[in-house]
């Protein structure tokens, strides 16, 4: 069967599964709505924090980035990785125990404020919607190519599908639609891993085979192979970290405190019955994810040297048939400048530059020509999709979406059609996991923070449970919106989001469990000020550059988060200290009562 018969196949599957679990766990009450009624078992708790947790910036955009930029995305993983370890260690067990299940509740009760409640309320939405539009650009790209539909049609398919479980089931239905989801994408992630593993290094576990000599290679290491491929075609070595390493530094950090400042993670420690269950499936979630993570460098270096050796240098004519199927998708191109019929990968020598191998404001897909709308993907002389060519430094011919390398790896080896299918219904697992439990932090501080919290205390339960549903459909699309028009890459969008969640959220959280000094006028002003400075860079980072430090826009998090730890210290020292009983409360669930049934507050 065809690739496109297997998607259809293996996608209709999944979203059956993932629709009937939802009908199935529907939420009746608002508990089972916003904490799935704590009561998950710490195990599926592991595997749906798991699904939720590794998004489609992780099952599509990570990997594409460390395939594209080598060392230098490494930052992802040590800092998405290392930010879930210290969330799960220093924040989770005393947010848990402190027990309101909102990151904005907490705030409001810890900082005794409803207008720090309110703040907190923005920043969830603001850092929820960041996030959500990379998982809503992933859900269009799968759909794009493998189903063969406009991203924008795509997009709206995946809308209605997250639609449909996340109104209906709440955290409840979300739950365990992410344990079948988590299932699903670890199949579809480590499955071709295994196989190009073995086709390419002989080894079995794609981790071994990242550090293995290739087959007939007369003793060559992969990463030695695909330092020399991309040196030779003027790139910069795969294996050398370029730039400021003050940037690589900040990056890492802001991702990390990011992670711990995520609401639509800090969440799932509430859906465990106790303490004890909330530490328990953090390790399980922790185990989950490193089966990911220590995979996609593998699948990146393998994606890379089979890049270059199917396609560089070619003659169109002979183009794999993988090339042409995402070019009819507009997420690979290329365009003939030498007017020699082959495909030109290198860049211009001694440019150095990896950005070259994607230069997308050089290579966009040509919707014009001559002032007429061309609707029948028109091609140039040597058969090549027709393109809009800005001048460029460098000798590059070829534009490839960062997104599609996890997608196109499977087709790029080689490997059954069933296979490439089922990387698709894995990709769109990832991003539908994660954007549920997004749109539900939306839909919760819209409606029990804003609306149960502030505006109406004595709202009844049945009013607030259809509040929140209402509030979950109309942050579907608007996060529709986002990912129709996205503001970048997959992984870099998310990155935003975590800076954001850095500058804003984590300072607060951490002073709040481990500082009783701490007072509303701290933490309300430290949150507006690191919001505000982040959010301003990343709208103006094209305008403004840090040539001084070298700090890219994705690392100013780091810098948002730091001034939040200052201004809050600072106004704190300057402003009457918490009431009494707040101090109180901040001593009482740092002392460690007894693991499994600790006194909630």
């Amino acid at each position: 069967m065809s690739v496109i018969v297997w998607t259809y196949i293996l996608v209709g599957l999944s979203f059956s599964l993932y629709i009937g679990i939802a009908i199935w766990a529907r939420a009746s009450s608002t508990k089972e709505f916003y904490i799935a009624g704590k009561g998950v078992h710490p195990l599926a708790n592991g595997l749906a924090t798991a699904a939720d947790w590794m998004s489609a910036a992780s099952f599509l955009g990570m990997a594409g980035l460390i395939s594209f930029k080598g060392y230098n995305s490494s930052v992802y993983l040590m800092g998405w990785t290392g930010g879930y370890v210290l969330l799960a260690l220093l924040l989770a067990p005393y947010l848990r125990k402190f027990g309101k299940f909102t990151t904005p509740d907490f705030i409001g009760d810890r900082y005794y404020s409803q207008f720090g409640r309110l703040v907190a309320v923005v920043c969830a939405i603001f850092i929820s919607f960041t996030y959500v539009a990379g998982q809503m650009r992933g859900v269009g790209i799968v759909f794009s190519r493998f189903l063969e539909v406009p991203i924008t049609q795509g997009v709206i398919i995946g809308m209605v599908i997250v639609l449909f479980y996340a109104v209906l089931g709440g955290m409840k239905g979300i739950t365990y639609t992410q344990v079948a989801q988590y299932c699903v994408l670890i199949f579809a992630f480590t499955l071709p891993a295994i196989f190009i593993s073995i086709q390419m290094t002989g080894s079995f576990f794609p981790q071994i085979g990242l550090g293995s000599q290739v087959v007939n290679g007369n003793g060559e290491y992969l990463l030695d192979k695909l330092d020399g491929l991309v040196e030779e075609l003027g790139f910069l070595s795969y294996t050398e970290l370029s730039g400021s390493k003050l940037n690589f530094f900040f990056i890492t950090l802001a991702l990390m405190c990011g992670t711990a400042g995520l609401p639509h993670v800090i969440v799932r420690f509430f859906t465990v019955p106790k303490v004890k269950d909330a530490r328990t499936s953090a390790f399980y979630a922790l185990f989950f994810i490193a089966i990911l993570y220590t995979t996609a460098p593998a699948i990146a270096a393998f994606a890379r040297v089979n890049l270059i050796e199917t396609i560089n240098n070619k003659e169109y004519k002979t183009t794999p048939e993988w090339f042409k199927g995402y070019e009819n998708s507009d997420l690979v191109a290329w365009v003939d400048k030498n007017k020699d019929g082959v495909i030109q990968m290198k860049t211009k020598k001694g440019l150095k530059n990896n950005a070259a191998f994607t230069g997308k404001p050089d290579f966009i897909p040509l919707e014009f020509k001559d002032g007429k709308e061309i609707k029948d993907k028109s091609r140039g002389a040597n058969n090549e999709r027709l393109l809009n060519n800005k001048p460029t430094d460098n000798a590059n011919e070829i534009y490839i979406d960062k997104d599609i390398i996890v997608l196109a790896s499977p087709a790029m080896a080689k490997l059954p059609n069933w296979v490439i299918a089922l990387v698709a219904a894995g990709g769109l697992a990832a991003a539908l996991s994660t954007a549920a439990g997004l749109l539900l932090v939306i839909s919760t501080s819209i409606s029990h923070d804003l609306i149960k919290k502030c505006i109406n205390p004595d709202i009844s339960e049945k009013k607030e449970l259809l509040f929140a549903r209402l509030a979950a459909t109309a942050a579907v699309v608007v996060a529709g919106y986002f990912g129709i028009h996205p503001p970048g890459y997959v992984a870099e969008v998310v990155a935003y989001a975590f800076g954001l969640a850095a500058s804003s959220f984590f300072p607060a959280i951490v002073l709040g469990i481990f500082y009783k000094r701490m007072n509303k006028e701290g933490a309300i002003s430290g949150m507006i000020c690191g919001l505000l400075f982040t959010g301003t860079f990343i709208v103006l980072g094209k305008e403004i550059t840090l040539n001084v430090t070298g700090v890219s826009t994705q690392a100013i998090g780091s810098f948002g988060m730091i001034l939040n730890f200052v201004i809050s210290l600072i106004v704190c020292h300057l402003t009457p200290p918490p009431p009494q009983e707040i101090q109180d409360l901040v001593e009482d669930i740092r002392v460690p009562k007894g693991s499994g049934d600790a006194v909630e507050h």
